[in-house]
């Protein structure tokens, strides 16, 4: 379940809703006269999130690449790979 807190929360209580974003790794949507407002959530968490959304980003990329036709056999790819290193 989200975690919910108000702008006026995070104002007054900002280290404990600090700590429970480390503890917990996960967004803490704050509220502003009672609307949702933004997503707080701890570096380590954010970078978490990121390097998912490259991984993910790059199998759509080779997904795609397999529709289009894109792709080489195993022993093409090791050949280029090795010429490449004797550069």
């Amino acid at each position: 379940m989200p975690a919910i807190k108000s702008s006026a929360e995070l104002r007054n209580n900002y280290n404990a809703v600090s700590q429970q974003a480390h503890e917990y790794r996960e967004p803490i949507f704050i509220t502003k006269n009672g609307k949702g407002d933004v997503a707080i959530m701890s570096i380590e968490y954010y970078e978490d999130l990121q390097g998912r959304l490259d991984l993910y980003g790059k199998i759509a990329d080779g997904l795609d690449d397999i529709k289009t036709g894109n792709t080489m056999s195993f022993s093409e790819a090791m050949k280029k790979l090795r010429a490449g290193r004797k550069r």
